[in-house]
């Protein structure tokens, strides 16, 4: 018995450590894409991305885990993880180029929020007091960081509330639909997903008349590859691969709330970017909005 349980601890510590160094590696991975979005589009990022980081997948599930098959044992619903997290990472990025790292941050981790109101309503799950008052605290700190004043909102910060709505969703699935999956099958899956949608959006605006008012980060032409760009390529490829497998591994042998509160930590990291790369500073009505909006998550999904 006390081995089982010291076994059960380990597997916790673990799950906490991977979403830790993942959200490491996803906050200074989005400063770079904020970073290449003048030069590369998204579609060539993700392509080009996945491209580097699927072929060492399948290579590690053939030779390290051969007993593992490449096909899900559940198609439908890691299909359905994918394309939700895909369309997760298109929209939060299409923020970046046109808002603070650091304000898109904490408006996308609102989704420990989302978790408390889909588990109401979709899963039929009672809310406690304090789990409604962390999601009233969560978007009056939206509204702070989002300041919904005609002369100071941005649309563009709308997009991070719908990237944590289907971030939500997606670890649902992940936990509930998709535990028995190997770590590494939901990577590929993911990252075949990114190849797919890149290719399929190239083709589509090249094929069609594209309004010229879509920002150039999601509409524009394939950028050159210099030696900056095929190492920033690299890095992110790498960071894909870390981030992929990272939050599956972390859902998937974690408590999503005690796992949840470690992904916290994507703010902090957010701000150590944001004013690293871009000498972003947030003001102190949007410091106040972050704390608030961390605060109403750890609250949510500690409760």
């Amino acid at each position: 018995m006390h081995a089982t349980d010291a076994d059960r601890g380990d597997t916790q510590n673990l799950a906490i450590a991977a979403i830790v160094v993942t959200v490491l590696v996803l906050s200074l991975g989005d400063a770079l894409i904020k970073t290449l979005s003048a030069e590369l589009i998204l579609w060539q990022i993700f392509v080009l991305r996945s491209c580097l980081a699927l072929p060492v997948l399948l290579l590690v599930l053939r030779f390290r885990f051969p007993q593992v098959a490449l096909m899900p044992k559940v198609p439908g619903w890691t299909l359905a993880r994918s394309l939700m997290l895909v369309l997760m990472w298109i929209i939060y990025y299409a923020a970046l180029p046109h808002m603070p790292l650091s304000i898109a941050a904490a408006a996308y981790y609102t989704l420990p929020l989302f978790i408390t109101l889909f588990s109401a309503l979709l899963a039929g799950e009672r809310v406690s007091p304090s789990g409604w008052g962390a999601v009233a605290l969560g978007f009056c700190g939206v509204v702070l960081i989002l300041k919904p004043a005609a002369s100071a909102f941005n649309l563009y910060a709308l997009l991070p509330l719908g990237a944590a709505m289907l971030y939500a969703l997606a670890m649902i699935v992940t936990r509930t639909k998709c535990r028995d999956e190997h770590p590494l099958v939901l990577a590929g899956a993911l990252n075949a997903s990114f190849i797919v949608a890149g290719v399929a959006a190239t083709g589509s605006l090249s094929l069609l008349a594209v309004d010229s008012s879509l920002p150039p980060f999601l509409a524009g032409a394939w950028g050159a590859l210099g030696r900056s760009e095929m190492m920033a390529i690299g890095l992110l490829a790498i960071g894909i691969l870390v981030a992929s497998i990272g939050t599956a591994f972390a859902y998937q042998n974690g408590r999503s709330s005690i796992i949840a509160t470690f992904d916290f930590a994507y703010v902090g990291f957010a701000v150590v970017w944001g004013f690293a790369f871009f000498a972003e500073v947030p003001d102190l009505i949007s410091v106040g909005g972050m704390a608030m909006i961390v605060a109403a998550g750890i609250i949510s999904v500690t409760r």
